[in-house]
C-alpha cells in the first residue's frame, strides 16, 4: 500500500536510516529547495503539479547513493527500490527517474519527475550553479575519459536544457535567478531546522 507522501520528518529519518552521507544530505537539501522554489511558480502559475510530493521526491532522490558507491549499483533504481519498500511508490517512480527521464516531451503535461529530474543537474554538491558547470563536473567525475560515457552525459543534458526550456516558458523567473531566489528565500521551516539539525 503506498504511504502517499512522505512528511519532511520523514524524509530525514529514512536518510539517516539509510545512512546517507552528510555531503549527499546536503545536496539533497539544496536539490529540494530548488525543486520546491520551481514547483510553487508553476502550481502558482495554475498547472497541476504537487509541491509536497516534488519536495519529497527531491530530498529522497539519493536515497541510494551511500549504499551504491562501493557496489556499483545504479543508485537512481536503488532509489526506487529503497522507496517502494517503505511504501513511497509515487516517490519512487520520481526517484528512479532523476538521472535520467524517460519518455519526456516538450509539449507534455509538466510533472515532478521533469521537475526533480532538473533540479539535481542545477545542483553541485550544495551549490546552485548552471547546467553547463554541472555537466563539465559530471564529464570529469563520471565520463573516465571514455567517449561514450562523455556522449551519454551530454546527450542527457541535452534532454535538461529542454527541460529547463519547457519548465521556464511558464514561470516568471529566468534560470539564471535560481541561485538568488534559492538563497534569499526560506522554503519552509521544517526543511531548514532539520537540515540544520543534522
Amino acid at each position: 500500500m503506498d504511504k502517499l507522501i512522505p512528511s519532511t520528518k520523514t524524509c530525514f529519518q529514512l536518510m539517516d536510516a539509510y545512512h546517507m552521507l552528510a555531503n549527499i544530505k546536503a545536496h539533497s537539501v539544496m536539490v529540494a529547495r530548488v525543486a520546491h522554489l520551481i514547483a510553487r511558480g508553476l502550481r502558482d502559475a495554475g498547472f497541476d503539479i504537487s509541491v509536497e510530493l516534488t519536495t519529497a521526491a527531491s530530498l529522497l532522490h539519493d536515497i541510494g547513493k551511500t549504499a551504491s558507491l562501493n557496489s556499483g549499483v545504479d543508485h537512481a533504481e536503488l532509489g526506487r527500490e529503497i522507496c517502494r519498500k517503505n511504501g513511497f511508490s509515487r516517490i519512487g517512480d520520481i526517484v528512479g527517474e532523476h538521472v535520467r527521464l524517460n519518455g519526456f516531451t516538450v509539449n507534455g503535461n509538466y510533472s515532478e519527475k521533469e521537475i526533480v529530474f532538473y533540479a539535481d543537474k542545477r545542483v553541485n554538491h550544495d551549490a546552485v550553479v548552471s547546467l553547463e558547470e554541472r555537466l563539465k563536473y559530471l564529464i570529469e567525475t563520471y565520463a573516465q575519459n571514455q567517449e561514450t560515457r562523455v556522449n551519454a552525459i551530454r546527450t542527457n543534458f541535452e534532454i535538461c536544457r529542454q527541460v529547463e526550456k519547457k519548465l521556464f516558458s511558464k514561470l516568471d523567473f529566468p534560470p539564471a535567478s535560481l541561485s538568488q531566489r534559492v538563497g534569499s528565500e526560506r522554503i519552509g521551516s521544517d526543511i531548514e531546522e532539520t537540515s540544520e539539525a543534522t
